[in-house]
């Protein structure tokens, strides 16, 4: 991977509707994503094959993990075990970096 720096502030961009993804680093070993999602909008359940953190920036939304609600807010971060069900919905617009871990 490359050194490189971000400012995430400046690569939110709220859809009006539905959920906009910027891949930030994509090298085999980790793939590093932001996501921004319109309020109201909903991902249903699904799992990964990977392990996964989940770090919010901004917004408020609901994540199922396993069947448990975890609000969604600004500095949360959640942990995923590969194979593990879970959904999100947002109540504001909302984003957050997914960083999917290559095993």
């Amino acid at each position: 991977m490359e050194n490189k720096s971000e400012n995430l502030a400046n690569l939110i961009e709220y859809p009006k509707k539905g959920i906009l993804s910027k891949e930030i680093v994509l090298d085999g070993k980790i793939d590093v994503t932001l996501f921004c999602m319109a309020a109201g909008t909903q991902i249903s359940e699904h799992t990964t094959t990977k392990k996964a953190i989940v770090h919010v920036i901004d917004g408020k939304g609901i994540f199922n993990l396993n069947g448990k609600d975890i609000e969604m807010k600004p500095n949360v971060a959640i942990f995923m075990d590969k194979n593990a069900p879970h959904s999100l919905r947002a109540k504001d617009n909302t984003s957050f970096i997914l960083v999917l871990i290559n095993n």
